[in-house]
């Protein structure tokens, strides 16, 4: 499926509007990013936000929304989507729905299994999601697209890019005995022989300025943003420290939407490093720092060319070993309730969840051997920006960039649905936890070259036009 806005003029005045709406939920909301560990919110350390941005030019309009929560499924994406269209006139290709992925934050629709799966009783289903918060965040996701739009007005667009190595690091190592380990920390850390992969260094920036003021920004970087895990605190991370510095610098009216990218991999910790200091404060600030960089050295225009492209692609799903299903299925029959963890029984043994997801999986496939999977590009002027649907690693975005036709090309993760980790072929050998069969992790090894292609493709034919 393919959707296009095509036959956009270059010397239409371009126009934009941003704002923001909290979206913080009430304490007792549970947190997303942790496997059978309750989490309910208790504290808010900061306030989490929908943030959205809608540009104009030659009577075509685009929409980015930058999310402060952990993840949403296609199924809230749609509702979105579709209440865009009824209430704005918004055409559901030209509107990307990016998550920051922090893991101080609810989730938006469930990624354990199905909605309503006969594999967990209505008192379980707190292991998957809070329903209770979605319908609340998806009205002032829609308010905050609405909010933008009044603010459009006469705006000039530039961006630009500064490399920042000292706060995102590969998260995967190379041990020595030949096996890989996801964050090695503790007596772990002597043993690391060297980091299975990279991280992105690039800071990028597109700035959005009116009568020489800056109005608004989008902000990307690439890092799992898990300072809070597990703790109880509600909190917008590292997007959230690296929003306000940005505030800070240049003034609270501005709205800086952040756009994470493919940081399946990525980490804020480098755990090879033990005098490292681990601050979201930090993070953020010297984020700053490289954003305001880059911003010195943008050249604005006034006249752009927009346009959306969505397109799915047949993904297939990985295999299920016989054998895995088997001990799922097992174990289930054995404990049809939640196991309790033996070290702590408020929560869940992770081997009980994977065996609901697995059986879960096994019944996704017995009506389809694939999925439909959304990689959708926005075209700002010579500036392309790429929403990628789940976590894939790191090195798909560094490929995308290389082979991309233009240079600012940024690239959001964990946007308009949730298909989970994409990791490389080569992580498959080493295994870890991003490549264990679940619904969190469903796709064949190859998937992430896929995407990648595909991507650059999409890429070139949008701008050639």
């Amino acid at each position: 499926m393919e959707f296009s806005n095509c036959g956009l003029g270059e010397s239409d005045m371009f126009r934009c509007g941003a704002a923001e709406v909290d979206v913080t939920p009430d304490l007792g909301i549970r947190i997303f990013g942790d496997i059978g560990r309750p989490r309910p919110a208790e504290v808010i350390a900061d306030p989490l936000y929908a943030k959205a941005m809608v540009l104009e030019s030659a009577g075509k309009r685009l929409c980015f929304v930058s999310l402060d929560i952990g993840t949403m499924t296609e199924h809230w994406t749609n509702k979105i989507r579709t209440r865009a269209k009824k209430e704005y006139g918004l055409d559901p290709e030209s509107v990307l729905i990016h998550c920051s992925q922090t893991h101080s934050a609810p989730s938006m629709g469930h990624i354990v299994c199905r909605e309503g799966s006969p594999l967990l009783r209505p008192e379980d289903e707190w292991i998957c999601s809070d329903e209770r918060y979605s319908p609340f965040a998806v009205d002032r996701i829609i308010e905050s697209i609405g909010r933008a739009i009044k603010a459009l007005e006469p705006a000039k667009i530039g961006a630009a890019s500064e490399i920042d190595p000292r706060v995102a690091f590969n998260r995967r190592f190379v041990m020595r005995d030949g096996t890989v380990k996801c964050n090695p920390h503790g007596k772990d850390r002597l043993n690391i022989l060297h980091a299975e992969g990279p991280a992105d260094p690039e800071v990028g920036v597109v700035a959005i300025q009116s009568e020489d003021a800056l109005t608004s920004l989008m902000l990307h970087h690439t890092c799992h943003p898990t300072h809070g895990y597990p703790t109880r605190v509600i909190s917008a991370d590292w997007p959230g420290t690296w929003s306000d510095a940005m505030k800070a610098q240049h003034g609270g009216a501005i709205v800086p939407l952040v756009v994470n990218g493919c940081c399946g991999n990525v980490l804020h910790a480098n755990w090879a490093d033990a005098h490292f200091i681990n601050d979201q404060k930090r993070m953020g600030t010297y984020l700053a720092e490289s954003a305001s960089m880059a911003l010195s050295r943008i050249q604005y225009r006034d006249s752009i060319t927009l346009d959306a492209v969505s397109r799915k692609i047949k993904l297939p799903y990985r295999a299920i070993k016989p054998e895995e299903l088997a001990s799922a299925q097992k174990l289930l029959r054995e404990h049809p309730t939640p196991k309790p963890r033996k070290d702590d029984p408020s929560c869940v043994e992770w081997d009980w969840v994977y065996a609901v997801s697995i059986v879960d999986f096994a019944e996704t496939q017995q009506r389809s051997s694939t999925r439909d999977y959304e990689i959708q590009v926005l075209r700002l002027g010579d500036t392309g920006l790429v929403g990628l649907d789940g976590e894939p690693f790191v090195e798909a975005q560094l490929e995308i960039k290389r082979l991309s036709p233009v240079r600012h090309t940024y690239v959001a993760h964990n946007s308009n649905g949730f298909g989970g980790y994409l990791p490389t072929k080569h992580a498959f050998k080493g295994g870890g936890y991003e490549t264990r069969t679940a619904n969190w992790s469903m796709f064949v090894p190859e998937a992430l070259d896929i995407v990648t292609a595909e991507t650059v493709k999409l890429l070139k034919e949008v701008f050639a036009k």
